[in-house]
């Protein structure tokens, strides 16, 4: 579909506006008062927050087909006190968060726009065959663990006859793959001490870094493709105390569920044994704190290639994946879900991430008919 210039504007200010107001993982109150407000401001009357703060709103159709669920998720990774400053060129729209994923938000307003026209009336019906619900979800990034997308995934469940999940970026792929995740806090507690007097006690610190060390000669095989990070470190209370305790957050991925599940046992092992170095003057504890779980559907299921049919369509050859995204949770309970993007853009997940404005109109393109179609 060719998509009004006009809209495509529409949703890029739009955009700016969500990115605007902060959003980190367990903190959306705000930004997702600010969806449901425009949400009511269209005429939306059945608009609602859940329990769990996701904000929900539907376009009528003809009711024939059960509905479509069209998701984007509120939250970004950056503290509530990041500068949020946007940065804008003829082409590229700077800002922290501009792509992941204040524009999938926007994107949900562009659908509706696009498939309802200024002339639409919020209680007629459109000539879809489904309704179709509009989604911002919580919970999404780092350690949200997916909980908004569960909550949806629970309220609708197989009632759905598809889980579309909007990304502001990754224009050109078709997630159709849930990458399995597993995060671990793991934290070593010491004696401590004086750096003088003290001298050759164990430190929390020197023992974590030691286990970090046993961790990276693990075999992590480029095929299946698996990693591991560590994101965080912490411990410690001055440059002349000996470390009582240190953490760390470890992120571990795999497209093997077997293989994510081995490389668990081998960290989960490998921390126990730090535990048991030096009787009770080391103490090592690895918690589970984040779990995305897996699946997928086949490259030649309905939904796929409908998806891949509407990128053609908009003039792209679409690249299918495998990724951790909200669709992880409907696939991983055998429900049709693919993951698509709006547009390209870069620096994801930093203070430089950016959106490139020209190639919005073919994303929001491949949406409509995608919705159409299925």
């Amino acid at each position: 579909m060719i998509i009004d210039p006009s809209i495509s504007e529409r949703v890029i200010n739009l955009a700016v506006k969500i990115q605007q107001i902060p959003a980190p993982t367990f903190d959306e109150r705000l930004r997702a008062e600010f969806i449901h407000q425009n949400f009511v401001d269209l005429g939306f009357k059945d608009t609602i927050f859940d329990d769990i703060g996701n904000v929900y709103a539907i376009i009528k159709g003809q009711g024939e087909k059960p509905p479509l669920v069209v998701s984007a998720h509120l939250d970004t990774v950056f503290p509530v006190n990041t500068d949020l400053t946007i940065t804008r060129t003829e082409d590229k729209i700077f800002g922290p968060g501009i792509g992941d994923n204040s524009l999938g938000l926007a994107g949900l307003f562009g659908l509706f726009w696009a498939l309802c026209g200024n002339g639409y009336m919020i209680n007629q019906k459109l000539k879809l065959a489904s309704d179709v619900w509009l989604v911002a979800n919580v919970g999404e990034e780092g350690l949200g663990n997916l909980s908004g997308m569960k909550a949806v995934v629970d309220r609708f469940g197989e009632k759905a006859r598809a889980y579309i999940i909007l990304e502001g970026m990754s224009l050109g792929q078709i997630f159709h793959q849930g990458l399995g995740v597993k995060r671990y806090r793991i934290t070593l507690n010491t004696k401590g001490g004086h750096s003088w007097v003290d001298y050759g006690e164990k430190s929390a610190i020197h023992e974590l870094a030691e286990l970090i060390m046993k961790i990276r000669s693990l075999n992590f095989p480029s095929e299946p493709r698996t990693s591991y990070n560590i994101g965080t470190l912490s411990g410690g209370t001055s440059v002349n105390t000996i470390a009582a305790e240190a953490t760390m957050q470890l992120d571990l991925r795999s497209t093997s569920p077997g293989v994510l599940n081995e490389i668990s046992s081998q960290v989960e092992a490998l921390v126990k044994l730090a535990n048991q170095k030096d009787g009770n003057n080391i103490r090592a504890v690895a918690d589970l704190i984040g779990e995305r779980p897996s699946g997928g559907i086949p490259a030649d299921h309905t939904l796929v290639k409908l998806a891949e049919e509407c990128h053609v369509t908009n003039g792209l050859k679409a690249k299918l994946n495998i990724g951790s995204t909200d669709a992880n949770e409907p696939l991983s309970r055998g429900y049709p879900s693919i993951c698509i993007g709006l547009t390209t853009g870069g620096g994801s997940h930093t203070t430089g991430e950016y959106i490139n404005i020209k190639s919005l109109g073919q994303g929001l393109g491949i949406l409509v008919d995608l919705i159409r179609s299925v």
